[in-house]
């Protein structure tokens, strides 16, 4: 009998889906995707089908009340469209991406009440992200309480980090209440580990960073496929330069906007993750592409290009002596697998490792664009988070 699973992955305004339908024996196939947009303005409600085809587009004049859910409505018209195009085909069960885990969920987990209520304990370690990623949770097990739904954390992954790794050099008090690195974008560098044994086996048991860039941008070192550093950590502001997000900032800077501006942590927040990163240095833009195609012109564009391949690579060299040494190198994400000027840019300046580029293969997006005589395997990898939240729904319920 043909089943079906649902992928959410939540945003503070919007919620992405994937709808996978499974035939016995049969791999797992997208038959729907997009997005409820909008929900905090005006809330938008579009599907499209394998083929692109546009399957639904809604809208709602106005977003909930204040004081109620932004998420109910338009998750509940999702529900409801799910089960119509499906029809006879039952929805087994929705993963989650939920954006942390906290130390305690290292795998993912069947909601329940009791389970809910102990990652809402959690949000104090991800105020701006964890909210998000629980509203739709809270709407379906109130509509359809049977539901199975499975929540996969964005931290998991990096649960094989060494305590030397987690810990913050801060009295010990303040990593019994949780502050410590933990790691974000698992479910991404947890899909690139599963596709390494099949694409390049050397990778997958040697010593490999993933490069997730995105407007959210972070580093994976991998030894055997097992998260062994990363560059976010407490948060997700740590680490690359990214859209909107500083990424790795003197603590030092916080009390001068503090002292010598009068902000207070709400008007710091603001800045560090909405008005910082390419978005700050650049003045006009969060988007790469936009910049590149300033940059001819523009010496503040380019000046925020260069800072995030510099810190790209910084953080990349910082890396290689805790594998000791490195193998391979994997670009993934939206930057990360469309942009050839930057994986060209960061590789030049990695030459001294012996990275080789194949210009022409990597203009192609070729899964591989390092040249045989490489020290360094360079590949492009897309990543695919709600094929591994599918993967996670699918086992789990085997499980149960």
């Amino acid at each position: 009998m043909a089943t079906a699973i649902l992928a959410l992955n939540a945003g503070s305004s919007s919620v992405k889906f994937t709808l996978f339908h499974q035939e016995p024996g049969a791999e797992a196939r997208r038959i729907a995707h997009g997005q409820l947009e909008g929900l905090n303005t005006h809330p938008h409600f579009r599907a499209t089908g394998a083929d692109g085809a546009v399957l639904v587009d809604q809208t709602w004049p106005a977003p909930a009340p204040e004081g109620e859910d932004p998420h109910h409505g338009p998750v509940a018209c999702l529900l409801d469209w799910v089960t119509s195009h499906l029809g006879d085909v039952p929805l087994l069960g929705v993963g989650h991406r939920v954006v942390h885990g906290g130390a305690e969920f290292a795998a993912p987990i069947r909601i329940t009440p009791e389970t809910l209520a102990r990652l809402e304990a959690l949000t104090p370690l991800a105020p701006l992200h964890q909210p998000a990623s629980l509203g739709p949770i809270r709407v379906l097990l109130a509509l359809q309480p049977d539901l199975p739904q499975i929540a996969c954390f964005d931290t998991a992954f990096h649960h094989t980090l060494p305590d030397t790794a987690t810990r913050l050099p801060l009295p010990a008090s303040y990593g019994a209440k949780g502050v410590r690195r933990y790691g974000f974008h698992g479910l991404s560098y947890e899909y690139i580990a599963s596709c390494l044994p099949g694409l390049s086996p050397r990778l997958a048991a040697g010593r490999t960073i993933v490069a997730h860039l995105g407007n959210g941008a972070s580093l994976c070192a991998m030894a055997a496929g097992r998260s062994t550093e990363t560059t976010m950590g407490f948060s997700v502001l740590d680490g690359l330069v990214m859209g909107t997000r500083c990424g790795q900032i003197d603590p030092g800077v916080l009390l001068y906007m503090m002292r010598a501006e009068g902000l207070d942590a709400a008007g710091i927040e603001k800045v560090l993750y909405h008005q910082a990163g390419l978005l700050g240095v650049s003045g006009v833009s969060s988007d790469v592409r936009d910049l590149q195609e300033r940059a001819a012109g523009d010496a503040a564009a380019r000046e925020a290009l260069e800072m995030f391949t510099y810190r790209l690579v910084q953080q990349i060299g910082a890396m290689i002596p805790v594998l000791g040494g490195l193998d391979g190198l994997v670009f993934t994400a939206g930057i990360g697998e469309h942009d050839a000027a930057m994986r060209q840019a960061a590789c030049a300046r990695l030459a001294w490792l012996g990275v080789r580029l194949d210009q022409a293969a990597n203009d192609a997006h070729a899964a591989v664009i390092s040249t045989p005589d490489s020290t360094v395997e360079v590949r492009v990898i897309p990543t695919d988070e709600e094929s591994m939240i599918r993967r996670h729904v699918a086992a789990s319920l085997m499980q149960a």
